[in-house]
């Protein structure tokens, strides 16, 4: 049997630094920002559910690249942004061509696991997985031109992506710079 220790980590250190403080004030602007830009720009061009929906997609990619480095914050935007052009470059052939369908979004799934795997990025499978399941049934809620999906998708993220990893890069400056510690 297991002893409490082994199933429960234990807890040293309850107390948040500036920085955990920071890093929470940061990533909050920023998904403000990325929804505000989103829902203001969408607005323009497509209808109210997709406007909240590019709009909640874009915070989704900034929470995802926001990363205890710097680094790792360019690091999970890129990989963001292969999953997401493999994802798009998959449904939007599919959806040029068929309509939705859940067999058409499984095939999807493990098309795009197999491309993953051959470009020797498995940590990425579950992102290209969960983006194309994302856009598939949105593509079934919205039968309409469903081929822009794919599009609106690739959209949303690019800029949660540019807002959340410019962000993170101008935050870690910016806490060095006015309280001198060092920003991971």
């Amino acid at each position: 049997m297991r002893s409490k220790n082994a199933i429960m980590p234990q807890v040293k250190n309850l107390r948040l630094s500036s920085w955990d403080v920071v890093y929470a004030l940061n990533m909050a602007i920023a998904c403000l920002i990325t929804y505000w830009v989103m829902t203001h720009i969408l607005s323009r061009f497509v209808d109210g559910p997709s406007d909240f929906l590019g709009g909640m997609w874009a915070v989704v990619a900034t929470v995802f690249v926001f990363r205890e480095t710097r680094l790792g914050s360019l690091s999970a935007g890129i990989a963001r942004l292969i999953a997401t052009c493999v994802s798009f470059a998959l449904c939007l052939l599919y959806l040029s061509l068929f309509p939705f369908t859940s067999v058409g979004m499984a095939a999807l799934i493990a098309i795009g696991t197999l491309v993953m795997a051959l470009l020797g990025r498995r940590e990425d499978i579950v992102t290209v997985g969960i983006t194309t399941a994302v856009v598939m049934v949105v593509a079934a809620m919205s039968p309409v031109d469903t081929w822009h999906q794919p599009l609106l998708r690739l959209a949303d993220t690019m800029v949660g992506v540019a807002i959340g990893v410019a962000c993170k890069w101008f935050g870690s400056f910016l806490f060095h710079k006015f309280l001198g510690e060092q920003a991971p």
